[in-house]
């Protein structure tokens, strides 16, 4: 199939010419190019180190420098621009480590406000696109563009290239973005090139672009798995697809199948408009290592306040809550308690997990505690009480009225005693 005619991604002009190397309006060369280009309309569209960019927008005299975006030398790294990168950084890098590796780096505490912000406004010019966009996070999400064509007057991969554009030209900061026939491929393309990256992955390519990756490429193999399937002789795709469905059975269990299918490109799920939110939660990391009950209890019980915040602007209630740890060697400890009734009370959420976190505490040194809410349901199952227990209903009114004075008068407005007693230092 031959190439249909490239079109410049700094300038947007459709080169006369497919055998072009460069633009003949502004001399680029980033040419888009593809055989089926035009016939493709899945895409995954990823920001480019969206915090570290957000930061270096708001503050040019941090363009060419290394910029790490965490939480202090006891923190671990969120994010860090692509120069950072360069010395070694990673996202979820122990803070001590990063700086170490580049220890001449900007280092910012995350304003997730302002990211927020920058996120809402990406995610506008994407709905200007296609009411079919998937949001996987604040700064990537799953976009079908099938049918636009008429909206738009062009194809969906040119209607991306000047979204690409947009971003840049209106928001300040750069994307990344995959095109191909299904959310796998487009996802695996959006990958390449980074940043300012725009790969395309058709059908008839597929299957040979898959064979000699590994299979860790794959959304869902873990550590874990690639070691199960290292055990049976498969790294690659190209063995997953050699490999016999009662091997794959018993290294994967019920996954074998769905990874059999995306060995060889695919994928049959479709762009959702609404993401199902399976969990809230919040943590924080300390500065100093904490081991006694009185010391963490007092943490646990604002990150609760967090999460119970969270439950009710986005009108969830939650059936389970989790209890996590980390302690000052990272190992990571996870207690939880399901089965519930639906609340979005801070109080409730606190209860099980105080008795999960004072089992917990026996000595070990704690650098990170969490608390998350899962097995969301509608708020309108919550906190109703029964003959047995009125205390709920009692509890819920007095917390929507701390709710109220917070919201005209602050977060700390009003605090409960157990908040104040030991605040994080």
């Amino acid at each position: 199939m031959p190439s249909a005619a490239p079109i410049c991604r700094d300038c947007l002009t459709v080169a006369a010419s497919a055998s072009v190397r460069r633009c003949t309006a502004c001399g680029s060369p980033r040419l888009l190019a593809h055989p089926e280009r035009d016939t493709l309309s899945v895409a995954h569209m990823d920001c480019d180190a969206f915090f570290a960019a957000v930061e270096k927008r708001d503050d040019p005299s941090l363009a060419d420098k290394p910029v790490i975006i965490g939480g202090g030398k006891r923190g671990v790294v969120s994010t860090c621009c692509y120069v950072a990168r360069t010395y070694g950084v990673r996202s979820a890098m122990p803070m001590f480590k990063a700086l170490k590796l580049c220890p001449h780096a900007v280092v910012i505490k995350p304003n997730m406000e302002k990211y927020r912000v920058a996120g809402r406004e990406v995610r506008q010019l994407m709905f200007e696109m296609t009411p079919l966009v998937e949001p996987v996070s604040i700064d990537e999400a799953f976009l079908d563009l099938s049918g636009t064509e008429r909206l738009h007057h062009a194809s969906p991969a040119l209607t991306l290239a000047r979204f690409a554009k947009r971003v840049e030209d209106e928001i300040g900061i750069s994307i990344s973005v995959g095109l191909s026939y299904n959310k796998f491929l487009a996802k695996i393309a959006s990958d390449f090139e980074k940043p300012r990256g725009f790969s395309i992955i058709g059908r008839e390519e597929a299957p040979a672009f898959l064979a000699d990756k590994p299979v860790s490429i794959i959304p869902g193999i873990g550590a874990s798995a690639q070691a199960r399937l290292a055990k049976v002789g498969v790294t690659l795709i190209s063995h997953l697809r050699e490999t016999s469905q009662r091997n794959l059975f018993e290294a994967l269990g019920r996954d074998a199948q769905r990874l059999a299918r995306l060995a060889w490109g695919q994928d049959d799920r479709r762009v959702k408009t609404e993401r199902e939110t399976k969990s809230i939660s919040a943590e924080t990391t300390f500065d100093m290592d904490l081991r006694s009950f009185e010391d963490l209890e007092p943490v646990l019980w604002r990150l609760a306040e967090k999460v119970s915040s969270r439950l009710k602007a986005e009108d969830f209630a939650a059936q389970s809550i989790t209890l996590k740890l980390k302690d000052s060697e990272f190992r990571l400890l996870t207690r939880s308690r399901s089965g519930l009734p639906p609340t979005q009370l801070a109080a409730r959420l606190f209860e099980p997990a105080r008795h999960l976190l004072k089992t917990a505490c026996d000595g070990t040194a704690y650098r990170l505690i969490g608390i998350g809410a899962a097995d969301l349901c509608d708020a309108a199952e919550a906190d109703k009480g029964d003959l047995a227990d009125q205390s709920v209903v009692r509890q819920a009114k007095m917390e929507t009225a701390i709710d109220k004075i917070r919201d005209k008068f602050g977060k700390d407005a009003l605090q409960k005693g157990l908040a104040l007693r030991g605040r994080q230092r």
